[in-house]
Parts: structure tokens; C-alpha cells; sequence
């Protein structure tokens, strides 16, 4: 295994930032760069792993000395020969170069680089474009075709001699290392990219939602001669949950945990114990939660349900709740988990003479 990762995160990105540089911005709970080197590191595929930097003094993490941090060039042309040459004397087979500004390939697409270099000098990832592309010569505008066009991606992969001796002749800047390639006339093979690989340019490029978390509880005694509604469906029971409404203590504990999430106060400051709302059906409360929910642009992503009670079992019913749920709620089945707790006989709901229900819930809001 002689192959070598170069990462470059040296450019200004001042398209992103005039104060910051992107490679510094914490993306998914990291600094932008860190993801293509745990990637290396988890692909165990390279030998040593070089990140080219504006400024090394930046880098406040420790990694083996497998891991180089050299400073880069005034352009990405200059950043990529640089660390060419810091590696030659370890004369490598392959190399991959990978823009910083790419956190999200995959392993698998460097197994599928390297795979391709043991019978190729180049291996690089393309994918056509989705929009219309024109192309303007002085004043005139031609239509592309889409399908003869393709967008390079990184990491791309080389037989390091080759391109080694091409960098070093290269007089002009360029964009990639395919772009070399094709200013000297050299074959390149092309695998496909992928869809979630993109590069991220500007801010708005980095997904700004944010997610918030609540938590709702409930407890309600059951009486006899009431109905049971349990995720807003009646459950065949003996007894039924007291209430001013129907006493359904998972919608009500899921609608208290979404008013947490979103800052909404409680259940009773929206619906309180009033003539108005007397026996009201669970169901119609959450109506209104959801519906404001939506207009403030947030997005459920999660419930996770406990409902706490010695009777009835939650298994035999699970499905027909999640169900529910989903409905009222138009969210995937699989975005909601219901789990039955006992008390083991402790107190009233030991005693089968109530039944609580708690949900934790994570919202996201977006723009």
C-alpha cells in the first residue's frame, strides 16, 4: 500500500467568508477539513495523509505523524505541487488530490479510485449536470448539451510520476489535476461521481437548519366507564383515562414535547380546563400544534414514545398506535418509536390505577 492523500483547505474561500476561511467553519460538529481526514484515516487505503493549509499554527488538533500539515501556495495549483513535492521522496504508486471543500464523498469512492489506477494513470469522478448549460464565445451564446457535458469531482487519483512531471512543466494555473491532463493531451479515465459529493462554495451551501429538542409527560388515572383512546385510537379496555378531554396521554405528552422543542409554553396555556374544551378528542388539539408547527418551518424528525403502565400491554397494540400516529401527523412510520414501560407494581400506575406516557421529540427549523 503505497498510496498518498492530499487534502488542500489553503484558499481564502472568500466567495464563502471575507473573514473566515470555510476549511475553519464546523460543519456537522467539525472543522470543514476534518471530514476528508477521518475519511483517509477510516479507509486505511493510505500510507500518509498530507493537509496543505493556509497556516499550520491554525491546526490545534494532534494527529500521528503519518498526517502532514504543510503550508500551501497563493493558489490551488501551487497548494497541489507543493505537497507533489513533499512526497516524492517517498516515491509514492498513487496519489489522490481532494478539495477540503468536499466533506461528504464516501469510502467507497476512493477503493473505487484506487481500483481504477492499477490499470490507468488517472481516475476521476464525474457526474452530469442537472441544469441547462450555454456557453458564451465574445458576444455569441451556444447551447451544451448535457449529456456530452460532465463536472469533475475530488478526491481524484493519479500514478504520482505522471502527474508529478506534469505539474512541474505546467507554467499556468489550473482548476483540478484533470484540467493537466488535458492541457498535455493525456488520456483520462472517468468513473462515476457522486450525487452527494458537491462542493461547498457559499454559506448558503452549508446546511444552516438547526434542531431543537423537547420533552412532554403526562399522567392521567383511569376510571371506569370511559373510553381508552391511546394515540388517538380507542384501546378495548376496562377503564378509560380522567380528564377535561379525552385523557389521551400520548397525543397530549407528543404535543406538550413539540411546544418544548419550539418554545410554545404548554398544553393548558392553548387548551385549558374551560367549558369550551370539555371531553374535547385529543386529536383536535394536535391539529392546531402541528399547523403552527408547519407555518414557523419546522420539521418533525423524531418521536420516541415511553408509555408507562401495567395494563393494557403496549406490544399487542404498537402497530396500530404507530399507525396513528403517522397519520394524524403525516410523518414516516419509521420516524416514530413506541416503547411500553412498567413500574413494576410501585405506586399508582403499579396498582393499575393510571397510565403516564413521556416523549422526547427533535424538531429542525430551515429557512
Amino acid at each position: 500500500m503505497n498510496n498518498y492523500f492530499i487534502i488542500l483547505a489553503a484558499g481564502s474561500g472568500k466567495r464563502f467568508d471575507n473573514k473566515k476561511p470555510k476549511q475553519y467553519f464546523l460543519y456537522k460538529n467539525k472543522e470543514l477539513f476534518e471530514h476528508s481526514i477521518e475519511k483517509a484515516i477510516q479507509s486505511k487505503l493510505f500510507k500518509r495523509i498530507i493537509l496543505v493549509v493556509d497556516n499550520p499554527k491554525k491546526i490545534k488538533k494532534k494527529y500521528s505523524k503519518n498526517i502532514f500539515i504543510i503550508k500551501g501556495g497563493r493558489e490551488r495549483s501551487d497548494s497541489s505541487l507543493i505537497a507533489l513535492k513533499k512526497i516524492k521522496k517517498y516515491r509514492p504508486n498513487n496519489v489522490l488530490i481532494h478539495d477540503a471543500a468536499r466533506p461528504n464523498f464516501s469510502i467507497n469512492l476512493l477503493k473505487r479510485i484506487l481500483k481504477n489506477l492499477k490499470n490507468n494513470s488517472s481516475a476521476v469522478p464525474i457526474f452530469q449536470p442537472k441544469d441547462s448549460l450555454k456557453y458564451k464565445i465574445n458576444k455569441q451564446v451556444f447551447n451544451l448539451k448535457r449529456e456530452n457535458s460532465y463536472l469533475t469531482q475530488t478526491p481524484q487519483g493519479f500514478k504520482f510520476y505522471e502527474l508529478y512531471n506534469l505539474a512541474i512543466k505546467e507554467k499556468d494555473k489550473f482548476s483540478d489535476e484533470s484540467s493537466l491532463f488535458i492541457n498535455f493531451d493525456k488520456k483520462i479515465k472517468f468513473i462515476k461521481g457522486e450525487n452527494k459529493n458537491l462542493k461547498i462554495t457559499f454559506k448558503e451551501d452549508i446546511d444552516s437548519s438547526k434542531n431543537y429538542y423537547g420533552i412532554g409527560f403526562d399522567i392521567h388515572r383511569l376510571v371506569k366507564n370511559k373510553k381508552l383512546y391511546l394515540g388517538g385510537i380507542k384501546i378495548p379496555f376496562h377503564s378509560g383515562l380522567k380528564g377535561h378531554s379525552d385523557g389521551d396521554v400520548i397525543l397530549h405528552s407528543i404535543i406538550d414535547a413539540l411546544l418544548g422543542a419550539t418554545s410554545k409554553k404548554d398544553i393548558g396555556t392553548y387548551f385549558p380546563n374551560t367549558k369550551k374544551f370539555k371531553n374535547i378528542r385529543s386529536t383536535k388539539i394536535l391539529k392546531p400544534i402541528l399547523h403552527n408547527l408547519n407555518k414557523s418551518n419546522f420539521f418533525i424528525n423524531n418521536l420516541d414514545i415511553n408509555l408507562i403502565c401495567e395494563q393494557p400491554k403496549v406490544s399487542k397494540y404498537r402497530d396500530k398506535i404507530i399507525n396513528s400516529i403517522s397519520n394524524l401527523m403525516n410523518l414516516d412510520k419509521n420516524k416514530i418509536n413506541l416503547k411500553g414501560k412498567t413500574v413494576e407494581k410501585l405506586g399508582l400506575i403499579g396498582k393499575e390505577k393510571a397510565i403516564a406516557c413521556e416523549v422526547i421529540t427533535s424538531v429542525t427549523k430551515y429557512d
